[in-house]
């Protein structure tokens, strides 16, 4: 017998004492690639809560809940497992770190939880994400990952594990109506006066309203009319990312008596790293309406939105010092143009041109959906269920017998009959007592009674 197949035989000899999980719900979903195989057992987990959705800014958010169960499944031989435990992490990586080719530098891990299952098994007991953590990102300068890893470890030394993400998410709540702001741009008597939504979203459109006052300007003096004409319009939202990159243990600053001397906590070395991009925009040449009237204006509807294909990044602050923010910048060309006042249809361009530049801050979030906070999902009242029908009980029973009501009787006969009509009137005598009885219709049934062998 080949040694691999003798040393397979042997091995199905040793027996070991199974280690049940009730809590845990023993043979659960296939474990994915990412865990550890093993070829008697498998570890998993099941997230039971909603998409982890945190509502509001970090200053006024309750954070977001996560539970879930953990799922140990043992095949076919028995299972000594020595210890059971997991944690979360909140991992940040660094694309450019403090100093380079340094994985410490690079890399920064925090546990923010920790379960122990092995002493009392049981589920996976709720999570609560404070608000001030940073949502989950991935962009050229950083990444923020939330990493959830188990372990169950044999008594024969093999460890079975398990490496989760948790993706986090931020909402922030949409105004109702639209943020309006007016600039004005000396020295010319220009204003434009604009509507745009303040929280966008990565996916979807957006619309900007703009109106131009004061591109019609009077000279008395030369009888003439300045025009100040668009010619064009750009729009791009801008990302800003920045964050201080920190240094490990290794390139830290050392401590000096100087700064032993000193309070607090010692002096933290990093390098502030800043990118911008542009995650969409466009040129625009029309598409608006100008009126040259006394009171000329110009007006416009832009639509504005991210390039999904650019993978924008949400609006983000931590502890940190990493914060990700949003801009829209809008530009203007306009040119100056001039005409006769008794002759406005002979324009003449005066060669000047000015460029009309806005920032507007804008805020990238993305969409709550249905869901709420979980402190605003309030249980139900019980208080407040609508009364029961009411309930139909027998009667009490009487205190005699004598007293009591008894049951009423019915009484039937056979009789023949050779019509409808001899049945229900009993012949012509009886009609005519019918009929011609006006007493009421009591002496009319009293006569159908008679008819059919019945007495009162």
């Amino acid at each position: 017998m080949p040694e691999s197949g003798k040393k397979e035989k042997d091995g199905h000899h040793h027996h070991h004492h199974r280690l049940s999980f009730p809590a845990l719900h023993l043979g659960g979903s296939k474990s994915s690639k990412e865990s550890s195989q093993h070829p008697h057992a498998s570890l998993d987990w099941r997230i039971e809560s909603p998409p982890a959705m945190m509502h509001g800014d970090p200053e006024t958010s309750t954070g977001a809940l996560v539970s879930g169960q953990m799922v140990l499944k043992v095949r076919d031989i028995p299972l000594e497992v020595e210890s059971f435990d997991a944690k979360l992490y909140i991992h940040v990586t660094q694309r450019k770190p403090f100093q380079g080719h340094c994985t410490d530098c690079a890399n920064q891990r925090t546990e923010l939880k920790s379960w122990t299952f092995l002493s009392e098994p049981t589920a996976l007991t709720p999570l609560l994400l404070e608000g001030h953590l940073p949502a989950s990102t991935d962009n050229s300068l950083l990444s923020v990952q939330y990493e959830f890893v188990a372990e169950a470890k044999r008594n024969t030394g093999s460890i079975l594990k398990l490496a989760r993400t948790i993706d986090v998410k931020r909402a922030l709540n949409v105004p109702e109506l639209p943020h309006h702001s007016i600039r004005v741009f000396p020295p010319t008597n220009i204003a434009a006066s604009v509507h745009y939504p303040q929280v966008i979203h990565p996916i979807g459109g957006n619309k900007l309203e703009l109106r131009l006052d004061g591109i019609v300007k009077h000279n008395v003096d030369v009888k003439s009319v300045e025009y100040w004409k668009l010619k064009r319009l750009t729009w791009k939202i801008e990302e800003i990312l920045s964050t201080v990159a920190p240094a490990c243990e290794k390139h830290a600053p050392r401590l000096t008596p100087a700064t032993e001397e000193q309070p607090g906590e010692p002096p933290k070395k990093g390098v502030k790293r800043t990118v911008e991009r542009v995650i969409g925009s466009a040129d625009l040449h029309h598409g608006w309406k100008a009126d040259y009237s006394p009171d000329g204006k110009i007006e416009a509807e832009i639509e504005y939105h991210c390039d999904p294909a650019l993978k924008p990044s949400c609006n983000l602050k931590s502890n940190d010092g990493t914060e990700i923010t949003h801009q829209l910048v809008v530009e203007m060309v306009v040119v100056q143009e001039y005409a006769p006042t008794n002759s406005p249809k002979h324009v003449t361009p005066t060669g000047v041109a000015r460029i009309l530049r806005m920032h507007f801050g804008v805020v990238l979030t993305e969409r709550p959906g249905l869901g709420v906070s979980w402190d605003n999902e309030a249980p139900p009242i019980y208080q407040d269920v609508p009364p029961s029908p009411p309930l139909y009980a027998p009667p009490p029973p009487a205190s005699s017998p004598d007293l009591a009501p008894s049951p009423p009787t019915y009484t039937s006969s056979e009789i023949r009959y050779d019509s409808m009509e001899e049945l229900m009137l009993g012949g012509g005598g009886e009609r005519n007592s019918v009929e011609n009885d006006n007493s009421g219709p009591s002496s009319a049934a009293t006569s159908i009674r008679h008819s059919l062998g019945e007495h009162p």
